[in-house]
Parts: C-alpha cells; sequence; structure tokens
C-alpha cells in the first residue's frame, strides 16, 4: 500500500493514464477451457502507456529483459489449447509497475533495473504512484479474479499456474545452471511432484530458484494461495525459449508435467 506524504509535491493534473488508443490490460485466451488449470503470465507483455511515452528508454531497453519475461507469452499461447485452459496474458510491461510485486514495494515501480535507468519511473509523486496502481495493477488483477473465479462459480475449479522466465545470468554476471525452477510459497501439493517429474527427465530444475516464492510471487497468494487453492510458479530459463522451437518443447514439457501430475483436489 502507498503510503501518503502530505509534503510530497503533487503534479499539476495528471491525464488520463490509459486512452482509447491503449490496448486492454489484459489479454484473455479460450476463458470456456475445460481443464482444471488455469493459465497466468503477469509479464507477458511489454506496452507502455501512451501517456507515460517510452519512460525514457530506447526501444532496445525496451524489448529487453527489464521490461517482460521473454518467452513467456508465446509458452501461454501454446500452452492453453494443448490443456484446454483458460489464460490471462498481462499486456503492459512491468517497467510501468510490476503486476507481480505489491503495490508500494520498492520494485513495485522500479526506477532501476538490472543496471538501467529508468527516468521516467524517477521521483514520482503518491499520486502518480497510485495512478498506475490504479489504472493497470488492480484492472488486472480484477480481470484475473473475475475469470479465475467464474470457473469456481461455475462448479469447474481450478489449479493456478503462474508462467515467468528468467535470465540465464544474474545481473549479467553469475550464471544460473537451472533450465527451470518450481515455486511456491506454503503449498508444495503442486510444486513438489512437478520437481520430481522434471529431474526424471534428466532437466536442471530448481526448488524456490532462482527466486523464491516465499518472496517473489504476489499473483499466486492473491488469487489462489490465500483461498487455499492449488497453485505454482514455473520459471523457464530465457535462452531456452527465445525461439519458437524453444517455446514449443518447453510447452510441450510442461504439459506432459501438468497432466502427470494432476490439477490437485483444490481446497475453498
Amino acid at each position: 500500500m502507498v503510503v501518503m506524504d502530505a509534503s510530497a509535491p503533487k503534479p499539476a493534473g495528471l491525464c488520463p493514464l490509459l486512452g482509447a488508443d491503449d490496448p486492454a490490460v489484459a489479454e484473455i485466451l479460450n476463458p470456456d477451457g475445460r481443464s482444471g488449470f488455469f493459465l497466468l503470465a503477469c509479464h507477458a507483455g511489454r506496452a507502455i502507456p501512451r501517456s507515460l511515452g517510452t519512460l525514457g528508454l530506447d526501444e532496445a531497453a525496451l524489448a529487453a529483459h527489464i521490461g517482460w519475461d521473454i518467452g513467456a507469452a508465446d509458452i501461454v499461447r501454446r500452452l492453453s489449447p494443448r490443456l484446454d485452459a483458460p489464460a490471462v496474458l498481462a499486456t503492459y510491461s512491468r517497467l510501468a509497475i510490476d503486476l507481480n510485486r505489491l503495490p508500494g514495494a520498492i520494485d513495485s515501480i522500479p526506477a532501476e533495473s538490472d543496471g538501467t535507468a529508468i527516468p521516467g519511473n524517477r521521483d514520482l509523486g503518491n499520486e502518480a504512484r497510485e495512478q498506475r496502481i490504479d489504472g493497470l495493477f488492480w484492472p488486472y488483477h480484477n480481470r484475473v479474479a473475475e475469470a479465475f473465479a467464474s470457473r469456481w462459480n461455475g462448479g469447474r475449479p481450478a489449479a493456478l499456474i503462474a508462467i515467468h522466465t528468467f535470465t540465464p545470468c544474474l545481473n549479467g554476471g553469475l550464471p544460473r545452471p537451472w533450465e527451470a525452477g518450481l515455486l511456491w510459497n506454503r503449498d508444495d501439493r503442486l510444486a513438489r511432484p512437478l520437481i520430481r517429474h522434471l529431474q526424471e527427465r534428466n532437466l536442471c530444475v530448481g526448488d524456490n530458484q532462482p527466486y523464491s516464492g516465499r518472496s517473489f510471487g504476489f499473483s499466486m497468494d492473491y488469487h489462489a494461495g490465500d483461498a487455499g487453492v492449488p497453485h505454482v510458479g514455473i520459471e523457464i530459463r530465457q535462452d531456452l525459449v527465445d525461439t519458437p522451437a524453444g517455446a514449443e518443447r518447453w510447452a510441450a514439457l510442461i504439459e506432459e508435467a501438468l497432466l502427470a501430475v494432476g490439477p490437485v483436489r483444490a481446497a475453498r
């Protein structure tokens, strides 16, 4: 939650964050899919609201890993029809606001990412931050909640599968050996068997690596964990999925693993 500071300077009338020419905050795939899985990709898109310009970045920076999870959207677009699963893909770049971080957190609207300064995010006042929270963050999560809840209300419970990708090296230096990582917080019902299944395929798979679901997993906790619904975050290394062939291979691997493990009986 943003802490209000009465002494902070207020912008002289912010223009609307999203205009008529801006895309919707989320793309919904296969909403009537009958699978026991529901796919989520919070870092799938790299759009920037027109009102924010380019945040002071060039096209190369906007297209780099700091702006989105390279390959994540491609995997989900392939995985959704394979599983007959509904999916929600975020449209906007995490450079505008990170949809998988608690609003107000230090990395929610980053002023720097992996050594790249983001001029358009510097020295933002509370009103400008709240504009992004109210204009992008909550509308996106409201769309996820609406789509996910409709399955439960329709008597079709589903486990939440969050798809992400990660860079081959940490901050351009230390190599990350994992081909994939399974992220979880309090609920390991899906993570443990998925790890075992993928390791049996001779893959290097991390348990809460290269990030921990105990620290990074707002979307999983908010939409599933707090309700006792089975969920897991699946991270794939970006150099393995930055081509159509790589995305196709990993969509097939994830499909096989999820179907072998099953969605797990969900509590509510």
